[in-house]
């Protein structure tokens, strides 16, 4: 598992109790269900413990076509006849890893089960096609992500009610600032308006846009600000013109960016 280990700390700016509450999860092995926004940090914040845990981090980026056999493995054929090829939640769970399933919402039904038996007392994951019964390792942690909203799909209650969860918000505005200079070596009273524009986006939430703008996409914005585009214009391209296509939001993404400047 040497090659899942994260070398170097991953930047991650603390909003709360979030690090502590992790540690004490993990300290149980409770498997544990991060809920926010696109873009808020759910991915980072798994990436800063798994470094500060010293665990390795297995990632599965979930989409619809993710079938249980992607997760846990399937027969491969090579010149040297059949072998079996642990997916990544049986890498994880055999290994003693954290297993990150992002946007798990996104999988399908039939696949989101096979978790079950891992995220309970249990703490096993049958492996039907080998005809076993693999006992996850002493060490082996389950976190998945998934992002709430109007239109987005929610997870069985008898998937969700196994996990204790932790809620991801966007950072207050002076937080979020530091963190895009930090992100971006964009100066701080430079970031500062980047972000006063992201947060007047995130108040059209409901209004014509599902979701405003994220601090992923307002450290984009600051990027290229780095590399010269002006301000205006670097945020009308990594938010404005990246959030919508439809008129009247534009004209409401740009006066707040006016606003804003």
């Amino acid at each position: 598992m040497d090659a899942y280990r994260i070398r170097s700390e991953p930047y991650y700016q603390s909003a709360g109790d979030e690090i502590a509450l992790f540690e004490a999860a993990h300290a149980r092995r409770l498997p544990l269900l991060l809920k926010g926004p696109t873009g808020c940090g759910k991915t980072r914040f798994v990436e800063h413990m798994a470094w500060r845990l010293g665990r390795p981090l297995v990632t599965v980026a979930c989409h619809d076509e993710l079938s249980a056999a992607d997760l846990v493995g399937r027969w491969l054929i090579d010149a040297e006849g059949t072998r079996w090829q642990d997916g990544p939640l049986a890498l994880a769970a055999r290994h003693g890893a954290i297993c990150y399933l992002d946007e798990l919402v996104e999988a399908r039904a039939d696949t989101t089960v096979v978790i079950h038996p891992l995220a309970d007392t249990r703490r096993m994951l049958p492996i039907a096609a080998r005809n076993e019964l693999l006992a996850a390792h002493p060490d082996f942690a389950l976190v998945v992500s998934y992002n709430p909203g109007p239109l987005a799909r929610e997870l069985k209650p008898s998937t969700r009610q196994r996990f204790c969860a932790l809620e991801f918000r966007h950072p207050a505005p002076e937080l979020e600032a530091a963190i895009v200079a930090r992100e971006s070596g964009l100066p701080l009273d430079a970031a500062a308006p980047i972000v006063a524009f992201g947060v007047r986006t995130r108040r059209l939430q409901g209004h014509g846009l599902d979701e405003g703008a994220s601090t992923r996409m307002l450290v984009q914005a600051a990027l290229l600000c780095t590399q010269g585009v002006p301000p205006r214009r670097a945020c009308r391209m990594a938010v404005v013109d990246a959030l919508s296509d439809e008129a009247g939001v534009h004209e409401a993404l740009n006066a707040a960016l006016d606003a804003s400047y």
